[in-house]
């Protein structure tokens, strides 16, 4: 073949593969743009929204006004805004570890398959897949000044509104929701771990004790990044179950998480803009707190790599 007719079948060649991926690229564009249309419609929209009434004053019923940072400006110098902040971030601490502990811990009982675990497996999950407020309603009756507690420990113990029981309460009560939740995934990346290296370490000598904090505690880590991602965003998100169990921020201001504060912004006090303001700083905390978490976890080496 000659040199003209080879560049040209070339030439040819690399016109019907553009073409080729052209399509390809194409048909992957439109299969994607149903979730493209979701992400845009429920994501990046509302965010937009919420900038533009963050520089805005408005009740929902009058005109909106346009204010520029006063809203940002009494956000920031607002020490009700900063003290319910301060109860978020003690309200995540009190409940993400404790439900990630409990939660390893039950998922090491029921990886083991003993009798009776398909059962308490089930009953585990319940309280994930219930109505917050239901299991608020419920909490509040145990929790009450005559109720079940109060009642078999004959005692007048003001749980729900005492200042120095109330969080923890509340906490509790959100940990407890999550437990199952969290036990779940670990034990499936429990069930993950190759038999292999397990066995191999017991042939080495390695007691269980060492099994588990040397070898499946580390190879937990991609499990243990995602609990703890999507638990402290449910902590920070937690409001129905929450405003349940302590309405209008509790004892002296002591439940009042910034979930609920977004709400009593909007809807009781009528001002949009505020509300907006801090949806959007509960927005960045929690793009913050991933972002660390996610630079954290990826220095961690995982049997899958």
């Amino acid at each position: 073949m000659s040199a003209p007719s080879l560049r040209a079948a070339v030439a040819t060649a690399n016109t019907k593969h553009a073409g080729l991926r052209r399509r390809e690229t194409l048909m992957a564009y439109g299969l994607l743009t149903p979730m493209l249309f979701g992400v845009a419609a429920f994501l990046l929209v509302p965010i937009v929204v919420l900038i533009g009434l963050s520089f805005a004053e408005w009740d929902i019923l009058r005109p909106m006004q346009w204010v520029g940072f006063d809203n940002w400006v009494k956000s920031a110098t607002d020490p009700a805004v900063w003290r319910s902040l301060g109860v978020t971030a003690l309200f995540v601490v009190l409940v993400v570890p404790v439900q990630v502990a409990v939660g390893l811990w039950l998922a090491t009982m029921l990886v083991r398959n003993l009798p009776g675990s398909a059962a308490v497996r089930t009953i585990l999950v319940l309280p994930w897949v219930c109505a917050p407020v239901v299991l608020g309603i419920v909490w509040q009756w145990i929790f009450s000044y005559q109720g079940v507690i109060n009642t078999l420990a004959d005692a007048r113990i003001p749980w729900l509104t005492s200042e120095a029981t109330a969080l923890p309460i509340v906490a509790f009560v959100q940990a407890w929701s999550q437990v199952g939740y969290v036990s779940l995934f670990f034990m499936a990346g429990l069930s993950n771990i190759p038999d292999a290296v397990v066995e191999a370490a017991r042939i080495d000598g390695a007691s269980e004790r060492q099994i588990f904090w040397r070898i499946k505690l580390p190879l937990l880590k991609p499990t243990m990044f995602f609990v703890t991602v999507t638990g402290i965003i449910a902590a920070f998100q937690s409001f129905d179950l929450v405003y349940r169990l302590s309405p209008n921020g509790g004892p002296g201001g002591t439940t009042d998480l910034i979930a609920a504060r977004i709400y009593s912004q909007a809807i009781p006090n009528a001002n949009v803009g505020e509300a907006a303001v801090l949806a959007l700083i509960l927005f960045a905390t929690l793009i913050i707190v991933t972002l660390v978490q996610n630079a954290y976890f990826s220095r961690s080496t995982t049997y899958d790599r």
